[in-house]
């Protein structure tokens, strides 16, 4: 979850388990006062707690003078990892890995990253919490503050919008198809 997330330039310098390892040790922390009052899932919880240690690394290092982010220059552009495009990839593509098959899950991979990159936060950050964090609906409702039918049809506009992104010319068309 948190390695999805992470500012591509940001993971050039700080790596996700740092991260993670943080916010553990604040759940760790914490842990008395949700179990005195859980107000949500526990894996909603850490994954807050996540959250705000990503939003906090991104502070840290946009905003650092001499050091900051916005001053170095990537010798090679950086996506999402590779490990969660993969997982999305895998569920369009065929497992046996011939040559032809093994080139087109990396053009997949190439396609995914960047018409995920290319959304809007919002829905990039439903559908990564749907398809790469695997939560339920439910989850994501709480998550995100809404209603279970609110979050459902915020994941399918969202899904629409990558699919358009995919396949641009095909647009609605590609509903009908079987």
């Amino acid at each position: 979850m948190i390695a999805v997330r992470l500012d591509p330039a940001l993971a050039r310098r700080i790596d996700a388990s740092d991260v993670a390892q943080d916010a553990m040790l604040e759940a760790s922390r914490r842990l008395q006062d949700y179990l005195r009052n859980p107000a949500m899932p526990f894996k909603l919880w850490l994954r807050l707690i996540a959250q705000d240690h990503i939003k906090d690394a991104h502070r840290r290092h946009r905003q650092a003078q001499r050091r900051s982010l916005d001053r170095e220059q990537p010798l090679v552009p950086a996506g999402l990892t590779e490990q969660s495009s993969l997982d999305l990839a895998t569920q369009f593509i065929d497992h046996e890995l011939t040559p032809a098959t093994a080139a087109l899950r990396t053009e997949m991979e190439k396609n995914l990253h960047r018409a995920i990159s290319q959304m809007e936060e919002d829905d990039r950050e439903i559908l990564l919490m749907r398809h790469f964090d695997q939560l339920s609906n439910q989850e994501v409702a709480q998550a995100l503050g809404l209603t279970e039918p609110a979050a459902s049809m915020r994941c399918l506009r969202a899904q629409r919008k990558l699919r358009a992104i995919l396949l641009p010319e095909s647009g609605d068309s590609a509903e009908a198809a079987p």
